[in-house]
């Protein structure tokens, strides 16, 4: 079905103008900033912006200032924003988790190094006092009193 002149402008116009919308992130309800959304936006039949069809011209340009304006560093689709912004925090988030993890693991190494040193003194010690104990040449001092000083009687 041929349109007319006045009704290819018009159908630019509108095209041109949900194209702007959809730039400055205005979406609607369940709707991206691509080609689909532009062109039920814009009431004109998807189909019409591919290969030699009347809008292929508009296609180019919107994914032209769309790739500008994602070039320089703005997105106006909220969804994509938020994956992006989703996507960085995961990101840091298993870097955080793996530095945890290997804290985890040292502090568990430390932990079994600390004990068997403990448990290596403490047979030092107990073979050491059966050694003292076996010879009369070793004198033990007196378990330590506590006095009370100041006292007066």
């Amino acid at each position: 079905m041929r349109i007319s002149a006045a009704q290819r402008t018009e159908n630019e116009n509108r095209i041109r103008a949900a194209m702007d919308r959809l730039l400055r992130g205005e979406m609607p309800p369940g709707g991206k900033c691509d080609i689909k959304t532009l062109a039920n936006e814009a009431a004109v039949d998807r189909t019409a912006f591919y290969g030699t069809r009347p809008y292929a011209h508009l296609r180019a340009e919107f994914e032209r200032r769309l790739r500008a304006l994602q070039d320089a560093g703005t997105i106006p689709d909220p969804r994509e924003a938020q994956i992006n912004r989703l996507k960085t925090e995961n990101t840091k988030l298993k870097e955080r988790l793996t530095q945890a993890e290997q804290e985890v693991n040292e502090l568990t190494d430390f932990r079994s190094q600390a004990l068997s040193r403990l448990a290596a003194r403490h047979e030092e010690i107990v073979h050491l006092r059966e050694s003292a104990a076996g010879t009369s040449r070793v004198s033990r001092l007196p378990a330590s009193r506590t006095t009370v000083i100041g006292s007066c009687s």
